[in-house]
This record gives C-alpha cells, structure tokens and sequence, in this order.
C-alpha cells in the first residue's frame, strides 16, 4: 500500500477518552471495550473533521502495560478485538493505523529485558493488529531507541504495510535516556520506515524547531503531532490551553520544514483537527531533501548521536570480542581514530559484544566474514553501524535494508 501525501492525522485520545467518561479505574483498552460506542463517537469526530488516518485504541495493549492491568495471556486478541471494534466505527472511511506504544522496560544497563525478549513482545501485538486488518502501523510516543527497533523489527515480521515511527522528545530534541532525534531518524530511516515524526510532550512552537533539524537528515516524510502546548493545572486540573487556530497557524511552517502527516496529540481535538485540515488547503507540500553539506558524506549513527563521515574512511585498529572489550571500547572513546571497529568471529563474541555496545560512543564499524553472526550482531547493536569485510553483495544488501547496514 502506498501513501499519499499531504495526510491528516488524528488528535488526542486518551485526553477526549476522560472527556467522555473513562476515570483510569481500568486500562483504557479494557474501558473502550466495554463503551465501544465512545470510540465510534470520538473517531467519527475525527473523519469528520478531516483525519485521514485514526489510530486504533491499542496505545496500551502490549504484553507489558496488559499485565500491569491484570490481563495476561490475551495480547494477540486483545488487539484484534479492539481493532475490530474501531473498524465497526470507522465504517471504511478512512484509514486505521495499528498503534503500537512503549512498554516502559529498558535493556541493560538500565534495565534487565533482553533486546530479543523486547521483539517477542511487540511481536504478540503485531500479530493481533495484523489479524484484525489494519491498513498501516504507527510506532508512537518511543522514548527509546532500542523499542522503537524492536517494535519496527516486530512488524515487519508478520506485514509490508507502512509503518509511521515517533518520538517524543523535550523542547531542546532529546529523548528520556538522552538520544538526540536526528539519531533516531538516521537509524529508524535506515531501517526502512515510511515516515518518522514527532508527538507528545512539546507543544508545536518547540516541536517545529526539532522538525527543522530533522529535515537536514530526513529522506522520509516528516509528521508532526503535538500537544496542544504545555499542561497546566486550574482548578486540581490538567488542562491545555492553545487553541485551534493557534496550532493550525504553524502548518504552513510544518509544511515547508518537510512534514507531510499533521496531527494533535494531548489536548487536542476534533476542532483541532478541523483546522488543521483547513490550514492545509493551498499548501505546497517540501519534499524531503538532506542538506546539501552531507551530499557524498556517509551518516551513521549511536544510540544517541549523529556522525557525519567522509567516504572511505580506513579502520586503523580492530578489537577483538574477549575478555576486557569494555575497557578497550573505553580506551578507543579516547583515541583520535573516528571509527570504533570490532571484529565478530563467533556467537561467544556476540555475547561480549552485546554486554558492551551501550558504551559505543563513535561510529561502530562491524567486521565480520559470518552473515549469520553479522546479523546477529546488528540486531544487538542500537545505532546505524558501518561494516568492513569480505561479504559478497547479496549477503549485506538484505541487512542494509533491514538494519540500515552502511558497507
């Protein structure tokens, strides 16, 4: 399925969810199951209003938040069911998008999950969304890179169609664990997404100077979905105060800085949407167009930050996968050679390997004679990781579409 663009997004749900009833007694998805006829109300709203693509009421509904809840062992049918509950609304009148959300849990070392059990779990969702026919999947509100890679490597597991990514990040472009958004693009874009955009957090004023820096790197279509400016609180509530016409007066800006999916989050509304679809009428839309001062350069990236490197840059020093790597990672950071290369030569170096990588704060060139164990390799890594080695051309173009494999 191919997109077709300027599209208008949907707005807030969780916040037009409490406006018509829902107190966060029950998870949300438990609440809507129940009063199907809210989610039909609040999504008609938005095709009303202009949305060309709602996303399913599913924010919630991985393994990790469902047993939070005290629902355990029914995430697949979890999410068909509601899929199918939103689709009963939706009628066919416009798209529905599978959305898929954080879980909450972190890789080592700030958390115990293992990357692989990471992808188990956003597998199970996918499958449910997949098997209720959803028209495309959004990724949103990711404040890791390491979810967001699993998520994405989860849908692609079990569909082809579109899938939408988005961070959230604070107002100077920073994700919770410190990754910059123009990293995560480079990463996300190199995996193959169809659009990668911004939600939550930031109110559209400090959402359009992050969308500006992305558009230097962006060879996807950029969305923009924030909230309806910062919350405050009146009367013990959480309230947001920009209006309609106030969001609706940054699209022509959103426009020309590459964004070709508008939306709300928080805060926002049908009326929200309204204008934003009335903002769009007569706008040109900006193709996306890296800067030119990275035209022949190579962009790579950690899990935290962009580089920009000339071609042809030659590995001076490999490191071996054994006992002390951490310590040789930490010494190479102090170096002056601008890439860290360390060379996989069997599945014992993969677990040192992956113990390790968090510590990775240069680009990482991967050598490697093994596909298999490249594979392997890439799946653990977090960044956008260059390769050096003697793999024939049919062995790394799978993995330069799949992982964003620089080679």
């Amino acid at each position: 399925m191919e997109l077709y663009y300027p599209l208008v997004l949907d707005g807030a749900t969780g916040t037009e969810l409490q406006k018509r009833g829902y107190d966060g007694s029950v998870s949300a998805e438990a609440w809507v199951l129940e009063h199907p006829e809210v989610i039909h109300d609040l999504d008609d709203a938005y095709i009303k209003a202009g949305s060309d693509i709602v996303y399913s009421p599913t924010f919630g509904a991985n393994p990790i938040k469902l047993e939070e809840n005290g629902i355990f062992n029914q995430t697949a049918d979890f999410n068909r069911r509601l899929v199918e509950t939103a689709k009963e609304g939706i009628s066919g009148r416009c798209l529905i998008a599978g959305d898929i959300s954080p879980t909450g849990k972190f890789l080592a070392p700030l958390g115990d999950l293992a990357f692989e059990e990471l992808v188990d779990l956003y597998t199970e969702q996918a499958k449910g969304l997949e098997a209720a026919g959803v028209d495309l999947y959004v990724i949103e509100t990711i404040m890791t890179v390491p979810e967001a890679r699993a998520a994405l490597l989860a849908v692609r597991s079990v569909s082809d169609k579109p899938v939408l990514v988005s961070f959230t990040t604070d107002a100077n472009g920073k994700t919770l664990t410190g990754t910059d958004a123009t990293a995560a693009l480079v990463i996300m874009q190199g995996m193959g997404v169809d659009a990668f955009g911004l939600n939550c957090s930031v109110g559209p004023d400090d959402m359009l100077t992050q969308i500006r820096r992305l558009r230097e790197y962006a060879t996807v279509p950029l969305a923009a979905k924030p909230n309806a400016g910062l919350p405050i609180v009146e009367d013990g509530k959480i309230v947001y105060k920009l209006t309609a016409e106030e969001l609706a007066g940054f699209v022509p800006a959103f426009a020309e800085a590459g964004v070709m999916l508008f939306g709300g989050c928080c805060g926002t509304t049908p009326e929200h949407v309204k204008a934003i679809r009335e903002a769009l009428e007569g706008v040109p839309m900006v193709k996306p167009a890296p800067a030119a001062h990275l035209a022949g350069k190579v962009v790579c990236a950690t899990e935290k930050q962009v580089f920009v490197l000339d071609p042809g840059i030659r590995v001076s020093e490999v490191l071996t996968c054994d006992a002390g790597l951490e310590d040789r990672i930490d010494e190479a950071m102090d170096g002056a050679a601008p890439v860290i290369a360390i060379e996989i030569k069997s599945r014992d170096d993969l677990d040192e390997f992956g113990a390790c990588q968090y510590a990775i704060n240069k680009p990482l060139c991967l050598v490697c004679e093994d596909a298999d164990l490249l594979e392997r390799a890439l799946r653990l890594y977090q960044g956008r990781a260059l390769y050096a080695g003697g793999l024939p051309d049919e062995a790394l173009a799978p993995l330069a579409r799949k992982y964003g494999l620089i080679y």
